[in-house]
């Protein structure tokens, strides 16, 4: 279960992020409460993964999730640039979240 919820916490932290792209610095109304509320919602669902799993762990998969999540994100919804340079560090983060995941114990 703690790490159901860690996925869903970094699923909501790609959540808020993009809504906080769409607020243009807080400046719009909707996408400013929905970056509130899923951010409250991701740092709930990863206070509770952390009653069992290591700080570390936790953490780092939540933040990996969240980065190549928006990343995803910013190129497939937002038009960002695709090159080979960002496309080796997305993988990178994607084998440091397998990676932490393989040598977690709980």
């Amino acid at each position: 279960m703690p790490w159901m919820l860690l996925f869903l916490a970094g699923l909501t932290e790609i959540v808020w992020s993009f809504l906080m792209k769409q607020s243009l610095g807080f400046t719009r109304f909707w996408p400013t409460v929905g970056t509130l509320t899923f951010m409250a919602c991701s740092f709930a669902l990863l206070s509770v993964s952390m009653r069992t799993l290591p700080l570390g762990t936790a953490y780092t998969i939540w933040t990996g999730i969240g980065a190549l999540g928006a990343f995803l994100v910013g190129v497939v919804f937002l038009g960002e640039q695709l090159s080979a340079g960002r496309a080796i560090a997305a993988l990178l983060i994607l084998g440091g979240i397998v990676l932490m995941k393989l040598s977690s114990t709980p």
